[in-house]
């Protein structure tokens, strides 16, 4: 295939379900609002991403055809963000307090990934590596875009639904460092999968 679909899918699920600033996002939102008040919020965060992939997308792969050194460069210097991220991930610790006031909504959500670091690099990282040479703009983002929605729709409200519960349970214990050090290494796991054994 020209987009390597079961693959890209394992990586963007390991991505979409590690910390990252959206995922800290949506968990504080759940554990002060609840839920059901943080769905608009949470459905905006999901398409949001959607407003960074199409034109990534067209542009990478224009850039790809031009200069496809730059394009390898951009692998590499996504990859080593997240790398960076995951460092910062292995040393946060939650916070159990509770805000007031009413929970963010629809258009908050919709602006999260397009300033999320994180979020440009997994996209430029999933076109980069999954994407066969000489597959359409619009296959590929196409591609893209629909495994990256499908991965948070599924991925984004459990990390809503979690947070009352993660803020409640691990925040402050001595569990809480041993889940932050293996969520990080799961998501430096898929950034070598992405260099080393994920390309097409």
């Amino acid at each position: 295939m020209s987009v390597a679909v079961a693959s890209f899918a394992i990586f963007a699920a390991s991505q979409v379900g590690t910390p990252g600033p959206a995922n800290m996002a949506l968990m504080a939102t759940g554990a002060r609002y609840g839920f059901r008040a943080a769905l608009p919020f949470v459905l905006g965060v999901a398409l949001g991403k959607q407003l960074v992939i199409w034109p990534v997308g067209f542009g990478l792969m224009e850039l790809a055809e031009r200069a496809p050194l730059v394009f390898t460069l951009l692998k590499y210097a996504s990859a080593a963000y997240i790398i960076w991220l995951a460092w910062k991930v292995a040393n946060l610790r939650l916070g159990a307090t509770r805000g007031e006031g009413e929970a963010p909504g629809f258009v908050a959500g919709l602006i999260v990934h397009p300033l999320n670091p994180k979020a440009w690099a997994m996209i430029v990282g999933g076109f980069t590596a999954f994407v066969a040479p000489g597959t359409s703009a619009i296959e590929a983002t196409a591609t893209i875009a629909a495994v990256l929605l499908g991965c948070q729709l599924l991925l984004h409200p459990m990390w809503t639904l979690a947070g009352d519960a993660i803020a409640r349970t691990v925040a402050g214990t001595a569990a809480e460092p041993y889940l932050m050090w293996t969520l990080a290494a799961l998501t430096v796991a898929s950034v070598l999968f992405v260099l080393f054994g994920g390309g097409t």
